[in-house]
């Protein structure tokens, strides 16, 4: 068997996984790279994409809700802790295929898989060692200071929980605004300038909890480094597969001639 090399997309609802996982997989086809997608999600009414894998083969959200008279929230926990019961049918699935990278597209609400032990369970069970998770930050989310913070917290939370090595994807990055942009390239520093945005917001618990935030991620110097990644321009998609190669083949490029 290869020795695959695991991208788990992780954010919150909507910020792009599905279609950056099939983006990111047309994207190393068409350079000669073998990848295969894996959709974590049962209760994906539609993907952007056809995956090799897909766990509606073996868990089925509406089936969970009928069989156990549950709303779709009540479901979707359900569902996420039966992924782990179904860890080892995915490991044989995956190890059916000759690939260099699988690709997992994680459940739409991050709490499902990062915050679940199931999550973990199947993180830890399938190939840790060659791991990486690509946390996907939502520029709809980031307009103000502190929601970029709390951003930021998801990401360095996913981390913390999983034990992978990260990269901070800001996805649609085509369709944000210059003024943004220029925030968020600020922002992204830790520095003073973020922490004067943040006191110059109109006071609430929220901006309170931001500030203290920024403080912590200052304490244990956290070091911020946002991939700037389009699905619709495929920019970024090379800075991606740049990193796989920099964290698990000592930066050799193994792109076709």
């Amino acid at each position: 068997m290869k020795e695959n090399i695991f991208l788990y997309l992780v954010g919150t609802a909507g910020s792009g996984k599905s279609t950056l996982t099939g983006k990111l997989k047309e994207w190393l086809s068409l350079r000669g790279l073998d990848a295969i997608a894996v959709n974590l999600d049962p209760g994906a009414e539609k993907l952007s994409y056809t995956p090799d894998i897909d766990i509606r083969n073996w868990i089925s959200l509406k089936e969970i809700m009928n069989e156990y008279d549950l709303g779709p929230n009540g479901a979707q926990i359900v569902c996420a802790d039966m992924i782990a019961l179904n860890a080892e049918q995915i490991k044989r699935e995956i190890e059916t295929f000759k690939t260099d990278y699988v690709l997992i597209d994680t459940p739409g609400q991050i709490e499902l898989f990062v915050f679940r032990e199931a999550g973990k369970h199947l993180f830890s069970f399938l190939n840790p060692k060659r791991s990486m998770v690509a946390y996907l930050i939502d520029p709809a989310l980031t307009k103000t200071a502190s929601g970029f913070i709390t951003q930021l917290l998801l990401s360095v939370t996913t981390k913390f929980r999983l034990g992978s090595p990260l990269i901070n994807v800001l996805s649609k990055y085509d369709i944000l605004e210059e003024n943004n942009i220029r925030d968020i390239e600020k922002w992204s520093n830790l520095d003073d300038r973020l922490y004067e945005t943040l006191i110059s917001e109109d006071p609430s618990v929220s901006r309170e909890l931001s500030e203290q935030i920024f403080i912590l991620l200052r304490y244990f110097g956290e070091k911020i480094s946002l991939m700037p990644v389009s699905s619709n321009t495929l920019l970024g998609m090379e800075d991606i597969y740049t990193a796989l190669q920099m964290s698990f083949k000592g930066g050799e490029d193994t792109l076709s001639d």
